[in-house]
């Protein structure tokens, strides 16, 4: 049997962008990505803390270093910039191997989406 299991979390970090005309997903920085072991075009939940809206995207790679949090596409009606956020991807595995399995948390500083 297979369950469900939280892989990865950005708790926390402030929208920068909106970006109504584009094709879709959610930016962040590459910085971001790879502490929270985030893969470019990952399926991702977003919940937002200012609004309560909860979607679901794909990330793309934003600039290293940038600190970018930019919900793209229809999404972009769905956050302000501003917005706290919160990302969460999950992964599917065997539920032995998930009472071991450790998941990628990181909590960046919101003022700057960098990690301290």
């Amino acid at each position: 049997m297979y369950i469900e299991v939280l892989k990865s979390k950005i708790h926390r970090v402030t929208v920068t962008e909106a970006n109504l005309d584009y094709i879709g997903s959610i930016t962040v920085d590459e910085n971001l990505m790879d502490a929270a072991n985030l893969v470019e075009y990952e399926k991702v939940c977003v919940l937002d803390n200012n609004n309560g809206e909860r979607f679901e995207t794909y990330v793309i790679r934003g600039r290293r270093g940038s600190g970018v949090i930019c919900l793209n596409g229809a999404a972009a009606r769905r956050v302000l910039p501003g917005d706290v956020i919160i990302i969460l991807s999950y992964a599917h595995m065997d539920a032995e191997e998930a009472r071991t399995f450790r998941p990628a948390v990181i909590f960046p500083d919101t003022a700057t989406n960098q990690l301290t």
